[in-house]
């Protein structure tokens, strides 16, 4: 890239309950949550709205009210724009494409200032129609999706190979949850802040053996805005922002699920991207300070920082049980709480990693605060990691 991308302005609601059911009095509208963003992401960057040339929109999940959401949004705000005004959909990684496709858009020129936002809306809709959706989406539907083989049961598929080639044991995973509510507990965009023992990880009631409750992640409402610019405009603003230092993708050619025979437990498309994104930017691994990975489930954090290259491969549940991924330890990953405590608002929950990483390169993560952070790595996926996006972001005062 000749042309480096910043991001200067950032902000979200809470993780949590916030869709209302149709048979409610008083409405939850997304564009009225989403528009505040907009204004309180703008002020945060210090810029000026009439800069704003792209909006890309995360699809939104089809219980939103209000479709083709992208033109209705530039039309409620205002804005019009000479770049693009568009929606992506890419199942896990739909969030984590709008933030690249708004980072493109600076970086082709087309646009000083891009917008990049995400709104997810899903807790009043009933569990049995979520899952229905959520399968068609995530499986094959000649396969998968008749078998009832959800997300969850093919991480529990993972977690049962893990611990049978590396020996680690199921306490040493579910402490990445433990690690991570400690995480979302100085968190106020969390879903969860509580801290939780080891022992009431263990405690929980099965979802999909051996993943136990506190070990897969909760259903959740969520919203966030990330503005992104030129860097020539981040330092004009005068003010810390987050540079893009590099970018990487692959996909692997399979659905979920490789039908041909390979290492399940690899993550290879992490892995690749990863290499990629490191050597575009001339770093390694070791220099990474900060993660935020997309880990639905305690092994796939586990699997993904493996892929990743921050822990050595078969030490992911080691390291978790030893604290050298919390706060303190060599390399802190999830320090926002990650999908488990932090929430999962899916189709905005790639916003959410992008916002916590640029707290941290800003020094603005407060109790969560990584000293002197100065290169993030942010990694979404598709589904079971056949796919990974991932970016590498540099701290500039």
């Amino acid at each position: 890239m000749t042309r480096k991308a910043a991001i200067i302005g950032t902000a979200a609601i809470p993780v949590g309950r916030h869709q209302t059911s149709a048979a409610d009095e008083f409405q939850t509208l997304e564009h009225e949550l989403l528009a505040r963003l907009v204004v309180q992401a703008i002020a945060d960057a210090r810029a000026d709205r009439r800069d704003v040339g792209s909006i890309v929109l995360a699809q939104p999940r089809p219980y939103t009210r209000q479709q083709y959401f992208s033109t209705f949004m530039a039309s409620y705000l205002k804005l019009p724009c000479s770049g693009i005004v568009m929606e992506v959909l890419g199942n896990g990684l739909t969030a984590a494409l709008a933030f690249d496709k708004a980072v493109d858009e600076v970086v082709l020129g087309r646009s000083q200032v891009a917008l990049a936002l995400g709104v997810n809306m899903e807790t009043a809709v009933s569990a049995r129609d979520h899952m229905m959706e959520s399968m068609r989406k995530t499986g094959d539907v000649d396969f998968h999706a008749p078998a009832g083989f959800t997300p969850i049961s093919w991480y529990a598929l993972d977690m049962m190979r893990y611990m049978h080639e590396f020996g680690a044991t199921r306490a040493d995973i579910a402490m990445v949850a433990v690690k991570n509510r400690g995480h979302a507990v100085s968190n106020p965009l969390a879903q969860f802040r509580k801290p939780i023992t080891l022992e009431e990880v263990l405690a929980q009631r099965p979802i999909v053996e051996p993943l136990g409750l506190y070990e897969v992640p909760p259903r959740g409402d969520g919203a966030a805005c990330v503005v992104v610019a030129s860097e020539d405009y981040a330092k004009s603003l005068g003010v810390p922002y987050a540079l893009v230092r590099s970018r990487a993708f692959f996909h692997e050619g399979a659905h979920q699920i490789n039908d041909r025979p390979n290492d399940m437990i690899a993550f290879e498309a992490a892995a690749t991207a990863t290499r990629t994104a490191y050597q575009s930017g001339g770093i390694t691994a070791a220099d990474i300070d900060v993660a935020e990975l997309y880990a639905p489930c305690t092994i796939v954090e586990v699997l993904a920082s493996e892929a990743a290259g921050l822990v050595p491969r078969g030490r992911g549940a080691k390291a978790a049980a030893e604290g050298e991924t919390s706060l303190g330890g060599r390399i802190p990953i999830a320090t926002s709480g990650g999908m488990t405590s932090r929430g999962h608002p899916s189709y905005a929950t790639p916003l959410y990693n992008v916002i916590e990483l640029a707290d941290q390169l800003r020094g603005r993560a407060g109790e969560r605060q990584v000293p002197n952070a100065q290169l993030a790595l942010l990694m979404n996926e598709l589904g079971n990691y056949n796919a990974a996006l991932v970016h590498v972001l540099e701290a500039q005062a």
